[in-house]
């Protein structure tokens, strides 16, 4: 099992050597359950709202060198929660957490459940709860350890799009339903990858859906019942 441990040892070699080259990662896919790939901690720094994040990242997790731009573009156009959201908000395919750390210093009275199935990103989201002192609120979860019967004041998520047409229907039926009567998802999906697609797609599956914002080619969908 990989441990944060792991990576907090390996970015204190990183840093006393900030000349070393890390080399690329491949081999497995950032949905892979149990990353082979070696970690080649790193940290990724961003700005969301006026403040600064800096956060834990390694190899074999999702956009591990940087802020992925689908997950920038959300973050800058959604409309993030209010101070006072409360409730249960979650982050699907939550990688390394950059989405729930952004929501969590957001919203201090919400919990917020970082669901992804990539044992190696849940460490890192709970390693960077406690780099945004949220350690309390976000719980950084695989998807069957999050309880049936809670639902979410919002969802959010860029999702995997490259699991596959058919297990991103799956993902999408299973978590949207979990969405408070009068809560909101926010998506965002690139228009190459079929983001236009996918709206039309939420529409026939009874969604009620906005093309809340484009840019950079991204959609970002706000989907409520």
């Amino acid at each position: 099992m990989w441990r944060v441990g792991n990576l907090l040892t390996e970015v204190a070699v990183a840093r006393s050597h900030p000349g070393a080259r890390m080399p690329d990662v491949t081999g497995d896919h950032y949905f892979s359950t149990e990353p082979t790939v070696s970690a080649h901690p790193r940290e990724v720094r961003f700005s969301v709202a006026g403040r600064d994040y800096t956060l834990a990242s390694a190899g074999g997790v999702f956009s591990a060198d940087r802020l992925d731009p689908g997950t920038a573009v959300l973050l800058r156009k959604a409309e993030l929660p209010a101070i006072g959201t409360g409730g249960d908000l979650l982050d699907v395919g939550c990688g390394f957490g950059p989405i729930s750390c952004v929501l969590a210093t957001r919203a201090p009275a919400a919990t917020v459940w970082a669901v992804d199935v990539n044992e190696r990103a849940r460490a890192l989201a709970a390693e960077n709860a406690r780099r945004v002192d949220a350690a309390d609120r976000i719980r950084a979860a695989a998807p069957d350890e999050v309880p049936a019967d809670l639902t979410f004041t919002q969802i959010w998520s860029n999702p995997p799009i490259r699991i596959g047409k058919a297990e991103l229907h799956e993902l999408l039926r299973h978590w949207l339903p979990r969405l408070a009567p009068d809560g909101v998802a926010w998506l965002v999906v690139a228009r190459h990858l079929g983001g236009d697609s996918l709206h039309r797609w939420l529409v026939d599956e009874g969604w009620q859906v906005d093309r809340h914002a484009s840019q950079k080619g991204y959609r970002v969908l706000r989907v409520t019942r």
